[in-house]
């Protein structure tokens, strides 16, 4: 079976782990992206496999099955890259891929073929000696020598000689042309040893933090190519779309070659900023697809000064008021009272109606005395009454009741004292 075909490849590959076993590897298989033991099988391909070939994605190996999302999405991203000509690897929800044995055993061919392929093409067109492409220096200074027209420096210059004759092939080769043919430099000012030390830094941190931004559109790019194929128009045409895409992709590096010479070789054009809708810019920009107009479409909304804001959670705080002293009087011709009270004569408690002394009634009722009820003097559940000159207090009384003159009977009964 294919398990068989998988196995007989991975031992001639050297691989020398655990799912050499019987029955081992179709155990992992059918476990997919949730068994750590296929995953950590897939991670040795990839490893060897980079070996040979340069790939931006990488994958690694899980510990747990609650990882194989993860091993999903790192999966997913290689398989775009090596161009993957199975539809069932690279189409669908990522987080439904590599979970049925069928798909797994494909997927362990597709990667086995692919490092098989890669050794054979290293032993058929083995890379050149050091000695012959010399190192990336030396072929800078090859190149310059040919830009220059030199001649081939004998072997027993030194390297003050050699840098001694590109600088003088260089002022007779300005000499033929005009001043302002060059231009200016950008940085004028000398620099040296600590100079260039800290230039390099600078440039450094740059490259770390661009490389992350490319890295970020690269795959933003490739997530874009990668939702066209899932048409149906265009799934039929895979080939053609990878043999198109993939050979553009692979020119787009995400790290940085701008280095220090770079700053010293800029003029002071370079400084000027040009907006990329002027006519030189748009010169190499413009393309067929900027003249595609995209037809009406739904409206999203989003706009901030649509947004109605939030209701508060508590209402705003306010000080709190004091009432008016002596307002709320049903009427008579008291002289103050408490807060809705009624009295005939002298200043009561509150809310409370006294025709003698006064008590302290009931806060906003309709009389004093006991609670919401009405009664000749004041106080609660008591009333002084006036006796030989001197205040007396009598206990209140529910005989001889009868309400306040002008107010209809209520109907509880009232409170009055003893007669």
């Amino acid at each position: 079976g294919m398990d068989n075909e998988i196995l007989v490849s991975l031992e001639d590959l050297g691989y020398q782990g655990p799912l050499l076993e019987d029955g081992a590897l179709e155990c992992a298989a059918m476990g997919g992206a949730a068994s750590p033991e296929y995953t950590k099988l897939c991670a040795w391909i990839v490893s060897e496999l980079k070996l040979y070939c340069k790939l931006e994605e990488n994958v690694h190996a899980t510990n747990r099955p609650s990882e194989a999302e993860s091993f999903q999405l790192e999966m997913s991203g290689l398989l775009s890259e090596l161009a993957c000509p199975y539809p069932v690897l690279v189409t669908g929800d990522i987080t439904q891929r590599f979970l049925n044995k069928d798909d797994c055993l494909l997927l362990l061919t597709f990667l086995v073929s692919e490092l098989e392929a890669s050794r054979m093409i290293l032993v058929n067109k083995p890379q050149k000696k050091a000695q012959e492409s010399g190192s990336a220096v030396f072929q800078e200074l090859k190149a310059v020598c040919l830009v220059l027209g030199m001649s081939k420096t004998p072997a027993n210059n030194t390297m003050f000689q050699f840098f001694s004759g590109i600088e003088k092939k260089l002022k007779e080769v300005l000499s033929r042309v005009p001043s302002s043919h060059i231009g200016d430099p950008l940085m004028k000012k000398p620099l040296g040893p600590v100079h260039l030390e800290k230039i390099e830094a600078i440039n450094q941190a740059l490259i770390n933090d661009y490389d992350v931004r490319r890295k970020m559109l690269l795959k933003r790019l490739d997530v874009t190519v990668q939702s066209f194929g899932w048409s149906d128009r265009a799934k039929t045409r895979t080939e053609e779309l990878a043999k198109v895409y993939q050979p553009l992709r692979s020119v787009l590096v995400s790290r940085s070659r701008i280095s220090v010479a770079h700053l010293l070789a800029a003029r002071q054009d370079f400084s000027k900023i040009l907006r990329t809708s002027s006519g030189k810019i748009r010169e190499k920009t413009a393309c067929a697809i900027n003249k595609v107009l995209m037809g009406r479409v739904p409206d999203r909304g989003g706009r901030p000064c649509e947004i109605e804001p939030l209701p508060p959670e508590m209402p705003s705080w306010q000080k709190r008021q004091d009432a008016p002293h002596g307002g709320g009087q049903y009427g008579g011709t008291g002289h103050g009272g408490g807060r809705g009270g009624y009295e005939q004569h002298d200043q009561g408690g509150r809310g409370g109606y006294e025709r003698g002394g006064g008590g302290q009634g009931d806060r906003g009722s309709r009389g004093g005395g006991a609670r919401g009820g009405y009664h000749q003097g004041g106080g609660r559940g008591s009333v002084f009454t006036q006796s030989s000159g001197r205040m007396k207090q009598e206990p209140l009384s529910f005989r001889n009741c009868s309400p306040l003159p002008g107010l209809p009977p209520y109907r509880s009964g009232g409170v009055c004292v003893s007669q």
